[in-house]
């Protein structure tokens, strides 16, 4: 459930990115993700990713492409968002 609400705090920075540059549709987003622990638990990209898509559904990134890489640090960063 931890994956679940990192994912949604990173979905609303994509698509906050979408709104801001007026896209009607996010085709891809690349994430780097570091050692994350949330309640006790590291995030995994694989969970991270299942749950982006899941809570994409309905909005201009529904068919998002999620590339998660995993980085050193303890946080993620949002690389590189495309759509048009």
């Amino acid at each position: 459930m931890h994956d679940l609400h990192e994912a949604d705090k990173i979905l609303k920075v994509i698509l906050d990115y979408g709104q801001k540059n007026n896209l009607r549709k996010i085709t891809k987003a690349v994430i780097d993700l570091g050692s994350m622990v949330e309640h006790g638990e590291e995030l995994l990209p694989a969970n991270v990713e299942f749950n982006i898509k899941m809570l994409a559904q309905g909005t201009i990134a529904e068919n998002l492409e999620t590339i998660i890489n995993k980085t050193h640090g303890d946080s993620w960063v949002l690389k590189e968002i495309e759509g048009e």
